[in-house]
């Protein structure tokens, strides 16, 4: 049976499949992804959840001043009018337990919500990423350096959230969309909490991206892996590689991994989950993907396996130009947006390359969106 939500009916964006029967949320997944990939290659089934509820390790809630008392929850779909609540049943139920004790130690500081028409006011996000521990990182988003009572506000959320490691404030004072700005203070901890995926620690700070669903992650990555059908001998590149996750799982396979990333942040924490997890055979460079694996291919580098996971707006004709320069055995594509996967897809097989499976991963139940993985081969391999 579909559970309820009171925000649900008041067009709450998080979760807008809410009222759709999970079996069937999947059955439409699958109807759109046939339709989208099904003329280049089989579509697997949706792996989907056994139990599709409270598994995000990420929540953003906004704040706002409501009947003079100040509420946090996300916002209503296309607006920024907040709808009050703390207990999101898609959210790992310590982010709904530490949102609260958020809201109720902000209420004990006086403090109150920033007004973005009137520029006025404090508080105007929290983020919260948790692990599988149960740990969380709390990052408090404010439009100016200033932050009074920060050190009673620390002091009451640790002893209302024993299991907060780390407390950020973030300084974001532009009129813009995005959540975060570019500069912090770690007000206690270490500013990061330490996750596992698939048998290693990741640090996930503030602004690492990191995938929301560990269990579906790891279905997604060891799907990855398993497509690349790694011995230990072959050289791996890991396009638009983030904080080094899928390079990371796969070095263990693999004779060594070149991980790409432009963020400047995440090849930082790449390098350093590297090093935590004494993986010795993986290197990361920042840089823009499309230009470096240009460059890469002028300079003959011939990888046995390249790993794209580009953002939604998909891969560039000219990274996938260079990738079949390279000639790899095998690419495996990780998408978020299958229309931009079957974009990719045909370009690819302009360039000698045929979609042998997709395999899709439902890392986001209860939303419309979808991960697939592809598997591509040469048609004519190299030996």
């Amino acid at each position: 049976m579909p559970k309820t939500c009171p925000n649900f009916t008041r067009q709450c964006g998080g979760c807008p499949l809410l009222a759709t029967p999970y079996p069937r949320q999947l059955a439409e997944k699958q109807q759109r992804l046939e339709k989208l990939l099904g003329g280049f290659a089989p579509v697997e089934p949706v792996r989907g959840m056994e139990n599709p509820w409270n598994y995000r390790n990420k929540a953003i809630a906004s704040f706002a001043m409501q009947q003079g008392k100040l509420v946090c929850g996300l916002y209503a779909e296309g607006t920024h009018r907040v709808l009050p609540g703390t207990d999101c049943l898609l959210q790992q139920e310590a982010l709904n337990r530490t949102l609260e004790a958020v809201l109720q130690a902000a209420r004990g500081c006086r403090w109150t919500a920033y007004d973005e028409d009137r520029s006025t006011g404090l508080l105007r996000h929290v983020v919260l990423r948790g692990t599988r521990e149960g740990q969380v990182l709390v990052t408090l988003v404010t439009p100016s350096p200033a932050l009074p009572g920060s050190r009673n506000f620390c002091a009451a959320l640790r002893r209302a959230a024993p299991w907060v490691a780390g407390i950020v404030h973030n300084v974001n004072p532009t009129a813009t969309s995005a959540v975060l700005g570019n500069r912090e203070k770690v007000l206690h901890g270490p500013g990061q909490v330490l996750d596992t995926l698939c048998g290693l620690r990741f640090a996930i700070s503030s602004r690492s991206f990191y995938q929301v669903n560990p269990l579906q992650t790891e279905v997604l990555y060891q799907t990855a892996i398993s497509l690349a059908e790694l011995t230990g001998k072959e050289t791996v590149v890991d396009a638009y590689c983030g904080i080094g996750t899928i390079g990371l799982c796969a070095a263990a396979s693999a004779g060594r991994v070149l991980g790409i990333e432009r963020n400047p942040a995440a090849v930082r924490d790449a390098i350093a989950n590297a090093r935590r997890n004494g993986v010795n055979n993986a290197r990361f460079t920042c840089a823009d993907a499309t230009p470096w694996m240009e460059q890469a291919a002028r300079e003959a580098l011939r990888p046995h396996v390249v790993f794209l996971d580009p953002p939604r707006a998909g891969s560039t004709p000219a990274c996938i130009g260079a990738v079949s320069r390279m000639a790899p055995r095998r690419v495996v594509y990780v998408s978020c947006d299958p229309e931009t996967l079957a974009r990719d897809v045909a370009l690819f097989a302009r360039q000698g390359y045929k979609a042998r499976k997709f395999v899709p991963v439902d890392l986001f139940p209860h939303t419309r969106h979808i991960e697939t993985v592809a598997l591509l081969t040469r048609q004519e391999a190299r030996p």
